[in-house]
């Protein structure tokens, strides 16, 4: 069995010789034991902290449009930056590994907040089919993946759904983002969540239109706690 092990160790070196695992950030080739990011990308990145701050700048996003018991992002998100092509990666260049790792480095933190240790269900905001067949994937489902393995709860696709197919929000002010989602989402098995503590999961959060629309469904369905965790925090200001 050991010898196994050793072949299996030297031909992943041999075949890292031949094809290099990259960075996603910065395209640096990646050692043994790293995995998506570099050792210097890892510790560079702009990470928020926002599980460590009650009532922070994305708790505030939710003040008086629907009740949030926590909510946070992993990093902040620039534009140009080099982190901004981890995101495009997990989107549209089928990086579900982005996802995942990413899920798990930021579930590593959450297990020990007050708020996020605590959920019972994760629930990754969902694509419209018509999207997810496109994609292959839904990639907020990749980072609840990572999530899963850190925190005592199980991740469930089979309460939340879209119901129409919208277009990009990107380019949308606030004001189109809400009526672009309000009537969007809805719930299947409204009575598994009643009493429960969800975790809204989703890939960045910028007016945090999408997240009340999903949770605003969520609290009409049944007695829920919600709070909310994304990879990344793209401020408007």
């Amino acid at each position: 069995m050991k010898i196994f092990k050793t072949i299996k160790i030297y031909l992943g070196d041999f075949l890292g010789l031949i094809y290099p695992e990259l960075c996603a950030a910065c395209y640096a080739n990646l050692i043994q034991q790293e995995k998506v990011l570099c050792t210097k990308c890892l510790y560079d990145l702009p990470r928020t902290h926002f599980h460590k701050v009650p009532g922070n700048p994305i708790e505030q996003t939710f003040w008086g449009r629907v009740p949030i018991e926590r909510a946070a992002a992993f990093y902040f998100f620039k534009k140009a930056s080099k982190y901004q092509k981890l995101l495009h990666l997990l989107k549209y260049k089928k990086r579900k590994d982005v996802g995942i790792e990413l899920g798990r480095l930021y579930g590593a933190d959450l297990i020990n907040e007050d708020g996020f240790s605590d959920v019972d269900f994760i629930i990754p905001v969902p694509l419209h089919p018509k999207k997810q067949h496109k994609r292959g994937y839904n990639q907020s489902e990749m980072i609840c993946l990572g999530l899963e393995e850190f925190l005592p709860a199980e991740m469930r696709t089979d309460i939340l759904f879209r119901k129409i197919h919208t277009e990009t929000q990107t380019q949308k002010s606030r004001y189109e983002r809400w009526v672009n989602v309000e009537t969007v989402f809805g719930v299947r098995n409204a009575e598994l969540l009643e009493g429960k503590h969800i975790l809204l999961v989703d890939d960045v959060i910028t007016t945090g239109a999408t997240i009340e629309g999903c949770a605003q469904v969520l609290k009409k369905a049944a007695n829920v706690n919600i709070s909310v965790a994304t990879l990344a925090y793209a401020s408007i200001n």
